[in-house]
């Protein structure tokens, strides 16, 4: 599957151009995608803050934008004619024609806010809103069954943020639900330290525990003959529960452990308690299992 997160960054992505060159490099090019052009020169100093800050900007949106550096020294007509006073001096031209700017040394976020503007103008997808749709495909493929699809897509997004933690989390999510258990834990145990502690890679730590238990899990059928036959029989409550998961029923899963919990809470070390939570943190947060569930545990837990 082909995932285009990131468009072509060729040599003309960000170029110098002269009074000769800037109807090509300028108005031109600006008929296809956006062009923003920074007014600068060599001793002014803000120039040199905000020339880089632009470049780097210019480079995340992926060529959704292009840029040209004019330095007025040398382009004294074309300063003249779109009347620079002052520099630095940033234009986006499209189809031909100034559609937004400023002046001055303006503060990263400003300058992000500038790209995602000119993108819009464009008719292009701001960086972000590019990755939150990738993300939300990928999810859907996910959901859907399209598990390795899903891979594919979250590897795409880490191929560019290596550090994004919904995109890892789904990734292993993604290994799970193609039964690819052990190269899913290879992944989590791989992540970058900065995000090892996220929700996202909790909740697909979580899901692999629920994953290495569902290998073992007892017949539910028979499961439930035996707690029907002796509902005291906390172990076979256990491994209904577990089994009930296994089989996709996480809610009545979820029922077997709070009357578990409820008949005795200290049932080996707490075992009904830690098992709900690891379904909970494998689930979504909003997930109206985890809502009901918490709330019957707490009220079990404060009666």
């Amino acid at each position: 599957m082909d995932l285009n997160l990131s468009a072509t960054t060729g040599a003309d992505l960000i170029k110098d151009t002269t009074e000769a060159t800037f109807m090509a490099d300028v108005v031109e090019a600006s008929r296809d995608v956006p062009v923003v052009v920074d007014f600068w020169a060599p001793w002014c100093g803000p120039c040199k803050t905000l020339g880089p800050m632009l470049e780097d900007a210019v480079r995340a949106a992926k060529g959704a934008v292009k840029m040209v550096k004019v330095n007025v020294d040398e382009a004294q007509n074309i300063a003249g004619q779109l009347r620079i006073q002052s520099i630095p001096t940033v234009y986006a031209f499209f189809n031909g024609q100034p559609i937004d700017g400023f002046q001055g040394a303006v503060p990263a976020s400003e300058i992000k806010a500038f790209i995602d503007r000119v993108t819009k103008a464009g008719g292009g997808v701001a960086p972000g809103e590019e990755l939150a749709e990738a993300l939300a495909a990928a999810e859907q493929m996910l959901e859907e069954g399209a598990a390795a699809d899903a891979a594919e897509v979250f590897a795409a997004i880490l191929a560019e943020e290596p550090e994004n933690a919904v995109a890892y989390g789904g990734l292993v999510r993604a290994h799970v639900a193609t039964g690819d258990v052990d190269q899913a834990e290879a992944i989590l145990n791989g992540a970058p330290a900065k995000i090892a502690r996220t929700a996202e890679l909790e909740a697909a730590h979580a899901q692999i525990a629920l994953a290495r238990q569902a290998a073992n899990a007892g017949p539910v059928a028979e499961l439930r003959a035996r707690v029907e036959a002796d509902p005291a029989d906390l172990q076979a409550r256990f491994d209904l529960a577990q089994a009930l998961h296994a089989s996709g029923d996480v809610a009545e899963a979820v029922t077997q452990l709070l009357d578990l919990f409820r008949r005795d809470r200290e049932w080996n070390e707490g075992a009904a308690k830690t098992q709900l939570f690891t379904i909970f943190d494998a689930l979504k947060p909003n997930d109206p299992i985890v809502l009901a569930g918490r709330r019957k545990l707490s009220s079990l837990i404060f009666a």
